[in-house]
Formats: structure tokens, sequence, C-alpha cells
């Protein structure tokens, strides 16, 4: 039996932990927080799962899969995790994203509408659209639940024989002869092989150190609805709103009380580490995302009743490192997702039980290669 240690357990290393559980492997999952803590990019009550991809046509094999495992893990947890309730993206025609996603949607041959204006303001008029401005509706979307969905495939793995270590910070993760000697709570464990799925700590563990993998600030708002049956996740879809006043991710409300956007035009602020982590928004930030609410969701009250800071890894170009870590042997990286993880998450713990137990995946990740930056 192979014995696998996964450093870190939110939604990556959980699900990567829940697939090597269900293939017979030995596994030991560090993580210094709780199952489903709020520091990292596993929270916020809401995600985006999307099929008509931005990032291309590429993506969409990985994103059926990953759709098919999320039921399953919903079936196995007894959970009710992702809500197809649709997806949008919405802006002017030429507008590079949503160009982006006509694109894919027309290359994979993937279910898909493109609304006009008047349209568009007829079927969504939870949105502000002006003349021009178009929506591509994405029917295979919708929202998924982090929390409960990081603790599910906690409990699926437990279930399956996994060891699920929670407040075990990972101290050391040496490379020995014949494996890896992990450290946490002053306390050893000899692995076959060891998977890093770090989340925004890469750059805390010596082995990572020189990832080309940055900590930054997410900041989310909740605005209450003023007709919360309209802005449900029967009612409106999830939404990436490209506009040249204000850019943002939209969620129905889960809650029954406040949809969630996450502002992207703002930028993402750098942060030293994830632990340097605010807990509350800028004042200059929060008043430009309730700018950007009143200028184009006119069903909510444009002031937030509450919001949350999370931390994420970035890479150059936004894409993953997935596969085997550079200059070592028996060790897997999974970091660096930028914003793209959560959704694949399922796929991506396949794919990271593949590389550990076999040391290949049948997936195409050529472009996640943790070998295309220089060390």
């Amino acid at each position: 039996m192979t014995r696998v240690a996964v450093i870190g357990t939110g939604v990556i290393g959980a699900m990567t932990a829940w697939r090597l559980a269900l293939r017979g492997a030995e596994v030991l999952a560090f993580d210094a927080y709780g199952p489903g803590h709020d520091r990292g990019a596993s929270a916020g009550e809401s995600r985006i799962f999307r099929t008509a991809y931005k990032e291309g046509a590429g993506y969409v094999p990985l994103l059926q899969r990953a759709e098919a495992l999320w039921r399953e893990l919903e079936r196995g947890a007894d959970a009710h995790l992702l809500t197809m309730c649709g997806g949008l993206t919405i802006g002017a025609p030429d507008n590079t994203d949503v160009a982006a996603v006509r694109r894919c949607a027309e290359d994979a041959g993937l279910d898909h509408e493109v609304l006009d204006t008047a349209e568009s303001r007829k079927r969504f008029p939870q949105h502000r659209i002006d003349d021009g401005e178009v929506m591509v509706l994405d029917p295979a979307a919708g929202v998924l639940r982090p929390e409960p969905a990081v603790q599910a495939a906690l409990r699926s793995a437990e279930a399956a024989g996994a060891r699920i270590l929670s407040y075990h910070p990972v101290t050391d993760a040496t490379e020995t002869a014949d494996g890896w000697r992990i450290t946490s709570n002053d306390t050893t464990f000899d692995v076959d092989h060891v998977i890093f799925a770090p989340g925004p700590w890469a750059r805390q563990l010596a082995a990572l150190r020189n990832l080309p993998v940055q900590a930054r600030l997410i900041t989310a708002y909740w605005f209450a609805a003023r007709d919360v049956a309209a802005h449900s996740p029967e009612s409106l879809p999830i939404a990436i709103r490209r506009h040249a006043e204000a850019g943002f991710s939209c969620f129905p409300a889960l809650d029954g009380i406040a949809i969630k956007i996450v502002p992207h035009h703002l930028g993402w602020t750098e942060l030293d580490g994830p632990d340097d982590l605010p807990r509350t928004s800028a004042t200059d930030h929060a008043r430009a995302a309730s700018a950007a609410a009143a200028r184009l969701l006119p069903g909510v009250t444009p002031h937030p009743m509450r919001t949350g800071t999370f931390a994420e890894g970035f890479t150059p170009d936004d894409h993953a490192l997935l596969g085997p870590l550079p200059g070592h042997h028996r060790a897997t990286v999974m970091t660096g997702f930028s914003g793209h993880g959560f959704k694949l998450a399922p796929a991506f713990g396949e794919i990271g039980a593949d590389l550990a137990l076999t040391g290949g995946t049948s997936h195409d990740i050529a472009t996640l290669d943790p070998n295309r930056f220089p060390l």
C-alpha cells in the first residue's frame, strides 16, 4: 500500500485525499486549520461552476469530468453542493471575456445562447444592461457551496480510510532516500510520496519557496436583495460582468437575503503571506464595490451588509502549477490556481491521485506543467 501525505486540505487537498483513499492508498492529510476554514480560497459561501470557459475549450473535458465527480461526492456524502442555475457572461460583444466564452462554447459544441440587449433586459432585469451589451448564457453552469464541499470531501476520504490531521501545521518536509519525512506538531511521519496542496501558503514551505506563486487578497461583498425571489438561484444565474466602469463575479442569494459580488476591476492586493490576511475590507475598496452595485445591479441595496476576505495563490499566467515537483522525486505540487481551482477541484484531485500512484495521468495537463517557469 502506497503511503501518501497530502499537505493542505482546502478543496484541492481534500479532493485529492478522497480520490487517493478510494484507490486504496494510505493517506495522511495535514492542515494547520480545521476543515472548511475561512482563511484560504475554499471559503466564502459560494463559488462558480461553469462549462463555457473563457480560458479555452481545452478545459471543457476537465470541467465535464469535474461535474460528474461533484455529483459522485454529493451522493456518497449525502450533501447538496452544486446547484445548476446557469451562468451569464455580460458585456459588449467584443469584450475579451465575452468573446472568449462564446468562442469556447462554439469550439466545444456546448449548448449556449447569445442574448441581445432587448432579450437580456427582458429575461434578466436583475442586471442593468447598457445599449449594445449582450449576455452569453451557459446552461451548464451553477453555484457551489465551498465550506460544505471541503467538509464532504474530507468526510468521504476519512470514510475510505484516510487519516485527517486537522490543526497539524507542517513545519518541515524533507526528501529521503525512499520517500519524504513530514514534521508536524513535533512528530515525524515517513511517507512514500508527498502531495503539496498548500493554496496561498506555497512559499511558507521550503520545498516550494522558489515557485512563482503570489498570495493575493480576495474581497467579497454581500448586498441585500430587495426582491429575494428574483435573486435566488431559481431566478438568477451566476454571472461574470464586464463593463467599462466595473467588472465582477455575481452570485445568487444562497442565504435568502443577499447576493454576493467579488470585484475584479479593483485588482488583487498582494500579501506577504496569507497569515497577514486583513479581516475587513479597505474603505476605498468597499466604496468602489458599492458604486459598481449601484450602477449595474438595480435590485439590491447598494451598501454591503457584510464582507469577507480570503487569500488565493496566483501564478504569473493565472494557470495552476500541477505536476511533479521540479527538482524532486516522489513529490507532486498542486498550487497557484489563481481563482480557477474550485470548480475543477474533483478532477484535479483525481489527477493528483493519478500522479502519486502511477506517475502519470490520462488527463491533458500540459499547460499546467510546473516546469514552464524557470526556477
